[in-house]
């Protein structure tokens, strides 16, 4: 009996070390990442913006690269399972999403198209109050932009509606399949994955109907319109990361629910969506850019009618990505943390 531990004791210990080498060159590799991106940051100038609001850019940067690697360091074995979890149930995740998506229209005449009538509905609606009836159009042109106004509306839309239902769903993923998670042998943390992917498709029909509504004003699809792709998938992991946090914790404080839906009525206002980010005085602009949705939606329109690529936001680009990925660490660990009390509760 002894001889057998020892063996599996000298058999596990070459393992460890294999193990414990292959996460410390992980570990610094990200730090050697987070050190040449914060050299870049360094170095990078652009002479037409303001200094001080480019060195207050600077700071929070390194700020918060210097979080991540801390974070990243501390918590490598928590934040890794999540990745390997979802890799691993690729499959399962997939077929349940289509599933999700089938079951939602389930029993409805016109099923998928209930999906669609709703926002666009709401797309003509903002049209007409805002072009038609408030003129707001005159806003965009004393901005510099001469787009029609329903392709720029249109523009912010389709990400927000994405966001919007992507949120609420995955917020309320453990809730709608709280069967699951009392199973013991069931992997629960593809749930909310699930129900991001189950809407991504009807992300994807938005996306056609945008390109479709530039092509009617003359604006045709180019290799920037490329990005679209870039940006969703921005948004789809900027949401997944957000779920993960929503999720856990709404399973033991429900009013949760209540307050992201209220917090959604106010974020469509505070993003620039039905209005022009240039009409904010300079001084409140950095306010309104801490807002990752406002690189997102920024971000729709250049892809549709602009000629800029993303790199070439540079300090936009490189914040929403530190904050996406500290938002996924911080999801990660949450629901690591609370995932051995999620039955106990439901």
């Amino acid at each position: 009996m002894e001889g057998t531990e020892g063996m599996k004791t000298r058999l596990n210990g070459p393992q460890k070390k294999r193990s414990d080498a292959g996460k410390w060159k992980k570990i610094i590799l990200f730090t050697v990442v987070c050190c040449a991106l914060a050299a870049l940051i360094l170095f990078h100038r652009n002479p037409l913006a303001d200094p001080e609001t480019e060195r207050l850019k600077k700071i929070c940067a390194f700020l918060l690269l210097g979080l991540a690697c801390f974070i990243f360091g501390v918590y490598y074995d928590r934040l890794t399972i999540l990745p390997k979890e979802l890799w691993q149930s690729r499959k399962l995740i997939w077929k349940l999403a289509k599933n999700d998506f089938k079951k939602r229209y389930a029993g409805s005449y016109l099923g998928f198209v209930w999906a669609m009538v709703q926002p666009v509905v709401t797309v003509l609606m903002y049209w007409i109050v805002f072009d038609k009836v408030f003129d707001t159009r005159s806003q965009l042109v004393a901005g510099g932009i001469e787009v029609p106004y329903v392709l720029y509306l249109t523009a912010g839309l389709v990400p927000w509606f994405y966001f919007q239902e992507t949120l609420v769903n995955g917020t309320m993923a453990l809730l709608e399949y709280n069967y699951l998670v009392k199973k013991v042998v069931f992997n629960i943390s593809i749930l909310p994955i699930i129900k991001l992917i189950a809407a991504t498709v009807i992300h994807v029909f938005f996306m056609v109907v945008l390109v479709a509504v530039s092509v009617g004003y003359g604006y045709y699809p180019g290799i920037h319109t490329l990005q679209l792709i870039y940006y969703s998938l921005c948004l789809f992991l900027l949401v997944l990361a957000m779920s993960y946090l929503s999720c856990a914790i709404v399973v033991f404080f429900r009013d949760l629910a209540q307050i992201i839906n209220i917090a959604l009525q106010i974020g469509m206002w505070a993003t620039p969506i039905l209005w022009d980010i240039s009409v904010v005085p300079d001084g409140l602009k950095p306010f309104f850019k801490l807002n990752p949705l406002v690189y997102i939606v920024e971000g729709f329109r250049n892809a549709v009618y602009g000629d800029l690529w993303f790199f070439d936001h540079f300090y936009s680009s490189t914040y929403f990505w530190i904050v996406t990925v500290m938002m996924f660490c911080i999801g990660s660990l949450v629901f690591k943390r609370l995932r051995p009390h999620f039955a106990d509760v439901l």
